[in-house]
């Protein structure tokens, strides 16, 4: 098999020849962190899922900004420490989510933080009504999250084969539509904590399966 020619010229490393990273705060220290781009792009993409009675973890923020007016009840879902939080509970052990309830669940970067990943995501599908969409979103390449793993722990990072097959332990698998966003720019970028507004638009817009920054489920029940 033929393989790709490495440009075997010198390299200007200059401010990435370093061993700690220009940044720890993911870019927002910049302004917009990077993998934010993929992950709004995705729910933007599927805003018309996000409607009727939706639940959101941590907070209402992807629920305002995409459901606006199909949203007829929005539920903020996440551990007793959030004082926000109108449902209570933790997706790895005692979810305590109603079954069949909820017609679009919002799950940005949440899965890497549960241990017990088979269970957190048999509760997602139990807690959707017949024809409700989980939109999920987990990080592929990325730094670990130190405040979240000193506490409840940093767990995983996936591909777009491994949310596929988590998936498809709780959901029919013609139901499940898995991507890989990103290319090797920006995960260099983003673990180098740069922000959006460092690239260009044309060099986000690039997605590169083998370079996967954020990975999106969208699964139907």
């Amino acid at each position: 098999m033929e393989r790709e020619q490495a440009d075997k010229r010198a390299i200007d490393w200059g401010d990435l020849r370093r061993t700690r990273p220009i940044g720890r705060d993911f870019g927002f220290d910049r302004g917009h962190a990077v993998d934010r781009h993929y992950i709004e792009r995705f729910l933007a993409r599927h805003r018309a899922d996000i409607r009727g009675r939706v639940l959101e973890i941590g907070d209402r923020n992807y629920t305002r900004r995409f459901g606006a007016d199909a949203v007829q009840r929005s539920d903020i879902y996440d551990l007793p420490r959030n004082p926000a939080a109108t449902i209570k509970g933790d997706l790895g052990a005692d979810a305590n989510l109603p079954i069949g309830a909820f017609d679009c669940v919002i799950v940005p970067q949440t899965l890497l933080f549960i241990y017990d990943l088979s269970r957190a995501m048999r509760s997602l599908r139990a807690a959707l009504a017949p024809g409700g969409v989980l939109l999920a979103t987990v990080p592929g390449i990325s730094q670990i999250v130190r405040e979240n793993m000193q506490h409840e722990g940093d767990f995983w990072r996936f591909t777009d084969r491994s949310l596929r097959a988590l998936a498809e332990e709780a959901f029919e698998p013609d139901r499940i539509e898995v991507s890989a966003h990103g290319n090797v720019l920006t995960c260099v970028a983003f673990l180098q904590g740069l922000a959006q507004e460092d690239l260009a638009p044309d060099e986000l817009d690039v997605d590169d399966p083998d370079y996967p920054l954020i990975v999106t489920l969208r699964a139907r029940a």
